[in-house]
């Protein structure tokens, strides 16, 4: 065989099989209107004998294209993750809700049962998350560990469409003996503000298998913080908690403080650009001093904090053995706060743990200063030793406004 020809079928195996039951079209930027501009991929996944993952992210699936695709999967029961993010590019937004529906129809047809369904950076919006509801309340999803939702406009409905469909793929498994037990939640950039972030923080709380949390930049504030918190108390392996972008404010990071404190097995937790200020900052070095035993990051980055609660949160994670990251940059230390930190984190022999502070804020110009930040001190360790008064069953609700349901571009 000649060297072109070889090259040639390297890199059509490359484009395709890539072992472990997988058939890969990733990122090959084709147009696929209907039947026709689909019929390799058809006849591929209808002969792939043992088909447990289909890559089609970064094509373009219409309407019949997408039909075509559901039919050839309708006898591949073995399929279990479903990597379809970036797939409906150009595609008008009516469009998105039919082909979902057909794949879903497909999968549910084949009896397949799912471990990973990866639908981000789609534009569907609220009927987007219609177009998968059926799929994410049948028997395919009650093996669901991993979803991953991230960029696609939910908006305040979407999300609560889909925290409905959780409870009752929840409900329905759990009728069978075998409770749905979602490891991985990510839903960044989908505006789904306190109402949203509420309705899914019961389907977590219901769950309580999550390990993974993903949901920055969601225009959440300190209402569905809180909710969000009251539900996290009940996921014991939570390893990752990842809220950047959102606004927790003092009623917000209290109460994730408090919940943080039922939590051993955090590894990461993202609060930069939350806003968690001085006073939540040094309620999070409390539990820090006590708690989190294994983490290895700490994200608190453009949250209003400045130079003493800064040094609470270094001396808070001055003993842990595992830690990797303290991300305290974006923040109002000023020149020398800034200095003093460094120093502080070098004296503990932690200096390489410390990202780098090249954009703080400086120092605040009125209510942060010494004496304030001194008396914060002592309020919010009082305020983060004291239990919690709600009940540890109830999720509080938000009463977040209906926002722009598109996406985030």
């Amino acid at each position: 065989m000649a060297s072109d020809d070889i090259s040639q079928l390297a890199d059509a195996l490359a484009k395709t099989h890539v072992g472990d039951g997988e058939l890969s079209y990733k990122g090959l930027g084709r147009k696929l209107d209907d039947a026709d501009s689909v019929e390799d991929l058809v006849h591929e996944i209808e002969h792939y004998q043992g088909l447990r993952a289909l890559r089609l992210e970064g094509n373009t699936v219409g309407v019949e294209a997408a039909r075509a695709i559901a039919k050839a999967l309708e006898s591949k029961d073995l399929l279990q993750r479903c990597y379809w993010s970036d797939m409906f590019t150009g595609r008008l937004r009516s469009e998105i809700p039919t082909a979902l529906r057909s794949l879903g129809s497909g999968l549910m047809t084949a009896g397949a049962r799912l471990t990973e369904l990866d639908l981000s950076d789609n534009a569907f919006g609220p009927d987007g998350v219609k177009g998968i509801e059926k799929l994410l309340r049948s028997p395919c999803c009650h093996t669901l560990r991993e979803l991953r939702l991230n960029n696609c406009g939910m908006g305040v409905g979407g999300g609560k469409i889909l925290a409905e469909a959780l409870i009752e793929c929840h409900r329905q498994s759990s009728a069978h003996g075998a409770p749905l037990k979602l490891r991985v939640f990510v839903a960044g950039r989908n505006r789904l503000e306190n109402d949203g972030a509420s309705a899914l923080a019961k389907a977590f709380q219901l769950m309580g298998s999550l390990e993974e949390v993903h949901m920055p930049q969601n225009g959440i504030n300190h209402l569905g913080v809180m909710a969000l918190a009251s539900a996290m108390k009940h996921n014991p392996e939570l390893c990752v908690l990842n809220l950047n972008d959102n606004t927790f404010t003092k009623k917000g990071t209290m109460a994730m403080a408090q919940a943080l404190k039922y939590l051993r097995n955090v590894q990461v937790i993202n609060f930069g650009d939350c806003l968690v200020r001085s006073e939540g900052a040094i309620a999070l070095a409390a539990v820090l001093r006590d708690g989190l035993p294994i983490l290895k990051e700490l994200n608190l980055s453009f949250g209003e904090i400045t130079e003493a609660a800064a040094l609470v949160v270094a001396h808070a994670v001055m003993d842990k053995p595992h830690m990797e990251k303290l991300d305290l940059n974006g923040n109002c230390l000023g020149e020398e706060g800034c200095e003093a930190l460094r120093e502080a984190m070098e004296n503990m022999d932690r200096g390489d743990m410390l990202a780098s502070l090249s954009d703080d804020e400086g120092e605040p110009d009125d209510e942060d200063d010494d004496e304030n930040d001194n008396a914060e001190i002592e309020d919010a360790e009082d305020d983060v030793s004291e239990d919690s008064s709600e009940d540890d069953e109830e999720i509080v609700m938000g009463n977040g406004t209906k926002g722009n349901d598109s996406p985030v571009s």
